[in-house]
């Protein structure tokens, strides 16, 4: 019997999904994979965007390169889910049309959001796309003195290491221009430390390594509105922070569609089981930065291409195991790892065990060359696995 796998996201999480599903099942089983865009950036290197170090076409790949591993890609735009009927309806072009499954898997990552924030659009650039990471390296280039803010307008975001990362490698690249003394670089965010899912001692390492490098760090500063004009930020707290280019995190949704559909619990993101990635309708799956699975801590599983890719695996084993009559065998055990780049050519490592009781499990490495070309090395690699 004829079955399709419907996958709405072509993000890390939906190609993951899409290849593993074709690998495990049989011809006659379709792929259905539909994603807006045509191209998919490797969101990781975008801080060798930002430094000029990678060139776009380089951390890029078309989406229409899964064809040949027999998934076919719709490109569309997801409008609205119907998950008791695991049917979507797309927008391709103009073109409307109802797609529907035998199995759904939700992988459409979170929306972003930056017109959430009164001014920030207008008064900065967003670090988590690769135009604002262009913009960003033409404006590097350019400063030559002043204030630089990084600035974390919400929580929950994912990659939590970057907003870090990006302070540190531009503090780095400052100081190798000899321009260090004439710039500050300072970091807001309303965490109360970093990356506070892995718990307090990463939490204490990262601070740690931003405050040697001489970045003014202040956690519990939730942004109210943003001034373009006189170039300054106005927190909860009442605290006020000038800028002369300010760089930001956007506030992190779930998409309309998603919401519109009722898929979201209390806390505004998919409720799954945190093993299965099952929702609550049958044969509907979702995962990666959409979904929202507290930890014991209190606090949520951080949004992050390992763990997105982690889920896409044990989703693609169970609905092949399902489809073959088999139990499903797999679940997601929490497991995941970050790189974590302090610039001057070295990287910390984090790794660990996030579904750990009463706390996380999660240890560092302390920073060198070899993390560092670890991670440029996965990156090329991660492209040449899944999308060549």
């Amino acid at each position: 019997m004829t079955n399709t796998i419907l996958i709405l996201g072509g993000g890390i999480g939906g190609v993951v999904a899409a290849r593993r599903l074709r690998a495990l099942l049989p011809r006659d089983h379709r792929i259905v994979l539909v994603e807006r865009a045509a191209e998919f950036v490797f969101q990781s290197a975008y801080f060798r965007l930002m430094l000029g170090r990678r060139s776009r076409a380089a951390i890029t790949r078309p989406l229409a390169n899964l064809a040949a591993h027999g998934i076919e890609v719709v490109r569309g735009e997801v409008e609205a889910i119907d998950p008791a009927r695991r049917a979507a309806r797309v927008n391709g072009q103009g073109n409307v049309r109802e797609l529907a499954g035998d199995h759904v898997v939700l992988a459409l990552g979170a929306e972003l959001a930056p017109e959430a924030v009164p001014g920030l659009e207008a008064a900065g650039i967003n670090l988590y796309d690769p135009a604002g990471a262009e913009r960003l390296h033409a404006a590097r280039q350019r400063f030559r003195a002043g204030r630089i803010t990084v600035l974390v307008s919400a929580l929950p975001f994912k990659c939590p290491a970057a907003p870090y990362e990006a302070a540190m490698l531009l503090e780095a690249d400052f100081r190798r221009r000899g321009l260090r003394q004439s710039v500050a670089i300072d970091l807001y965010t309303p965490e109360p430390g970093p990356m506070p899912s892995a718990g307090p001692e990463v939490s204490r390492q990262v601070r740690g390594m931003v405050e040697a490098k001489g970045i003014g760090y202040h956690p519990e500063h939730a942004v109210a509105e943003v001034d373009a004009a006189s170039r300054s930020i106005l927190f909860a707290n009442g605290a006020r922070a000038d800028f002369d280019l300010l760089v930001y995190v956007p506030p992190h949704r779930a998409p309309r569609c998603v919401r519109e559909a009722g898929l979201c619990g209390a806390s505004g993101w998919v409720e799954v089981d945190r093993g299965t990635l099952a929702t609550r309708f049958p044969g509907v799956w979702a995962l990666g930065d959409m979904v929202g699975i507290p930890l014991a801590s209190g606090k949520p599983l951080p949004k992050a291409a390992v763990f997105a890719q982690a889920q896409a695996e044990v989703v693609a084993h169970n609905i092949a195991a399902e489809l073959r009559g088999e139990p499903m065998a797999k679940t997601f055990d929490g497991h995941g790892a970050c790189f974590l780049e302090i610039g001057d050519g070295r990287a910390g490592f984090g790794s660990g065990n996030f579904y750990a009781e009463p706390a996380p499990a999660v240890l560092m490495r302390p920073p060198g060359r070899l993390m560092h070309w670890a991670k440029a090395a996965y990156e090329r690699y991660w492209l040449r696995k899944w999308l060549n």
